[in-house]
């Protein structure tokens, strides 16, 4: 790593407000309920967005009338965990850098992301049977997100 970015990571880390996080149970604790609480209603609304672009939830109702609704709750979620998420990295920056399970999970976010922004919406018609483009769409973003989640578990668990 370059050392510009390891003496940037480490400045970031030195801030006062990135030591008050670190040394407050009560802050490190309400930013990490905050986390979870901005990606499960990320990964609540992605699993019911294309689940319905597979076709196996809400079969009844028109793609657009779930999958609009459930990027916005995804966009919601998505603010709510990067702004808790910058907070509780800026605790740890040089570690989580050296670690191949957070870059991994950074990968997978992003392609997420990027993924979330241009795909789903292309497909949200008022048709209630999806289109075989459509339900690879959906799988492709599920993969997507649930390798988010578990990649995100792995580093908390084995950092």
């Amino acid at each position: 790593m370059p050392e510009a970015m390891t003496h940037g990571l480490g400045w970031l880390q030195s801030t006062s407000l990135a030591i008050a996080i670190a040394n407050s149970l009560y802050l490190m604790a309400g930013l990490s309920a905050l986390h979870l609480v901005g990606f499960t209603l990320l990964m609540g609304s992605a699993l019911v967005g294309n689940l319905r672009l597979v076709g196996i939830v809400l079969p009844t109702l028109p793609i657009a009338d779930v999958v609009r609704p459930a990027r916005r709750a995804i966009a919601l979620g998505l603010a709510l965990s990067v702004a808790t998420g910058l907070l509780l990295f800026s605790t740890r920056a040089l570690n989580a850098v050296y670690n191949w399970i957070f870059d991994v999970k950074m990968g997978l976010l992003l392609a997420a992301i990027v993924f979330h922004v241009v795909v789903p919406s292309r497909f949200a018609s008022s048709a209630l049977r999806p289109s075989g483009a459509a339900r690879i769409a959906g799988a492709v973003g599920l993969l997507l997100w649930i390798g988010v989640a578990l990649a995100g578990c792995a580093f908390i668990f084995l950092e």
